[in-house]
């Protein structure tokens, strides 16, 4: 094999794995040392680089850095990345003077962002500082998209999502309430630069069954019964309620449902539980609060009388998997019938652009869905721009805020005649972090701690206020415990092969046995060599080394950072050095720009 390109930025990046598992990229290890540090407002202000919205995302994102963390090499679960995130929101002081400020002059261009959701709003948090006047039009009488109308208070508080939002009011950016885009082409003959659209995928999913019609006052769409109950128009439900689906919005079906006076909540899942959709967490917390969940039932009929819903008609199934875990085969082995007074259908959501008129100039697929370049995220329409649940369909907030960050670039390059595709590269930078002969400036002793469960309020207390909070945030004492489970993934080995002597000191002490002195040949006996079973996580191949001509090689995939090898050897051959990633967001544009121009 060839030497490894160390300075590929993706290189170091993908050893990361939490920050390169999150699709906004938040520097993951970073922030949890500086809140190890008690510097709360600087672990904030890290987060808000990326992610936008750390108090919101510390209470729902979907997690998707959690299952990729590197302590899972190691033991069972995985570092409380969310729940730290939330840590810093929670702790940080007022640090408004620290955010971009509105520009004292606009640079003339006007933006027009639809839809007052998380795509939206990191699009203006990261163009109205650069002096673009960005105008958000929203339906509702009140911000926030699904974070608001999909997200039941008792996981986020209005309190917590209007700060973050006002935040980004704060930059100059002009919010239209209760003010709906009825013609997509209307609004194209406006004198707007740009247009974003970010309205999510706001329509339901139906189940068309017997007695569907007959039944309909007792029927309800998941997400459209969550924004009635978020405005405060729904107070009250049944006593028996069954959720169709197992998603995460039928999760906040099912608690929202005991919060409105439900006494029996029962979620009917078509599949077992290893197929659900719903994150592990949000099926705990439903189970906790006495929600059933039941499998293998597939919905038939709804079952009434004089017009009035009474139950539900299921098909009991049985299902055959394989040894990767696929569904081979099905078959109906029964029928019950369950009584309920209500049903709630979350069982999927789509896009809908009644608004956007067929001959406005942008292109839909068969689903309905607009054709939206995945790296501009351009329409086929010029200067009209999608991001969120509206681009690609529903996904989840930390998505939105990356299409955001991604879209923003784009309409900033239009906006300037700039190819959209020609956009500035990652950068990487490694910093030493020795502070003395075997020192360094972070914690790289192995702390064998589980993983802190979060404190809950009591099950007495939760029902009687629809606003009241569950998670209550970690103790200092949990805190202290949780952040040293980070392996510090971010601080990398990094190899001087001449320095080398062969000694095999490294080798000896490293504790995972990710490390071996071999002659150099093909990619698969490499890693028979150091059993590297992952194909997807790198093999560290150094240059030869000066004795022998072998080389060093390192499976990264099961490394701990843990900075031994650096400590053992004699010639300072391995040092430990923290890997910096840059994502450019659209005000990085230019300033690159003249770095690359310099350059060449």
């Amino acid at each position: 094999m060839k030497p490894t390109d160390t300075s590929d930025p993706d290189y170091f990046h993908k050893v990361v794995d939490c920050q390169w598992a999150c699709p906004a990229h938040t520097p993951v290890p970073a922030y949890i040392r500086l809140i190890a540090q008690g510097r709360y407002s600087d672990a904030y202000m890290l987060n808000r680089e990326s992610n936008v919205f750390p108090g919101v995302l510390g209470r729902v994102c979907d997690r998707p850095c959690e299952p990729a963390c590197r302590r899972t090499r190691v033991e069972e679960e995985p570092v409380a990345i969310c729940r730290l995130k939330r840590v810093a929101a929670d702790h940080r002081d007022d640090i408004t003077d620290r955010l971009p400020k509105k520009p004292a002059k606009t640079n003339g261009k006007k933006i027009a962002l639809i839809g007052a959701g998380p795509a939206s709003f990191t699009v203006a948090n990261d163009l109205a500082p650069m002096g673009y006047e960005c105008t958000i039009f929203e339906k509702f009488d009140k911000p926030g998209g699904l974070m608001r109308t999909n997200i039941p208070a008792f996981r986020l508080p209005e309190n917590v999502l209007m700060e973050e939002i006002g935040y980004i009011l704060d930059m100059g950016v002009d919010l239209k309430l209760g003010t709906p885009v009825n013609s997509m082409k209307e609004l194209l003959k406006e004198d707007y630069d740009a247009v974003f659209v970010g309205t999510g995928a706001p329509k339901g999913k139906n189940l068309s069954l017997p007695g569907r019609e007959e039944a309909d006052a007792n029927i309800h769409i998941g997400i459209e019964w969550l924004e009635s109950v978020a405005f405060e128009h729904i107070d009250k439900i049944g006593k028996e309620v069954l959720i169709i689906g197992v998603g995460n919005t039928a999760m906040d079906c099912c608690r929202t449902s005991l919060r409105l006076g439900a006494d029996s909540v029962k979620v009917m899942a078509r599949k077992p539980r290893a197929f659900f959709k719903a994150s592990p967490w949000e099926l705990e917390d439903a189970e906790e609060e006495n929600v059933d969940i039941l499998v293998n039932h597939s919905p038939k009929a709804f079952v009434h009388e004089n017009g009035k819903l009474t139950g539900m008609v299921f098909e009991l199934m049985e299902y055959d998997v394989d040894e990767n875990g696929k569904i081979t085969d099905s078959r109906v082995t029964g029928e019950k019938t369950i009584a309920c007074t209500d049903v709630i259908l979350a069982i999927g959501q789509n896009n809908a652009f009644p608004w956007i008129e067929k001959d406005a100039g942008i292109e839909f697929d068969k689903w309905d869905v607009p054709v939206v370049d995945k790296v501009t995220f351009e329409s086929s329409q010029k200067g009209v721009f999608f991001g969120g649940d509206a681009a690609f369909g529903p996904l989840n907030i930390i998505w939105a805020v990356r299409h955001g960050h991604e879209a923003a670039i784009s309409i900033h390059k239009y906006c300037h005649g700039e190819s959209l595709t020609q956009r500035r590269p990652d950068q990487l930078k490694l910093e030493p972090t020795k502070m003395g002969m075997f020192e360094w400036r972070y914690s790289n002793a192995f702390d064998d701690s589980e993983r802190r469960e979060m404190d809950h309020v009591a099950l007495t207390e939760r029902f009687s206020n629809l606003g009241t909070e569950v998670e209550l945030g970690f103790s200092p004492e949990k805190i202290a415990t949780e952040v040293q489970r980070c392996l510090n993934c971010d601080v990398q080995t990094v190899f001087d092969a001449p320095k080398c002597t062969e000694c095999d000191a490294c080798i000896d002490i490293c504790p995972v046995e990710c490390l071996s002195i071999v002659p150099n040949a093909e990619e698969p006996v490499l890693r028979d060599a150091v059993n590297a079973t992952n194909p997807d996580q790198a093999l560290y191949v150094s240059e030869d080394l000066p004795y022998t001509g072998r080389v060093m090689i390192k499976d990264e995939d099961v490394c701990l950072h843990c900075g031994l090898c650096a400590e053992r050897c004699p010639t300072a051959a391995w040092d430990m050095q923290e890997g910096i990633i840059t994502i450019p967001h659209a005000d990085d544009q230019n300033a690159l720009d003249k770095i690359f121009e310099a350059a060449e």
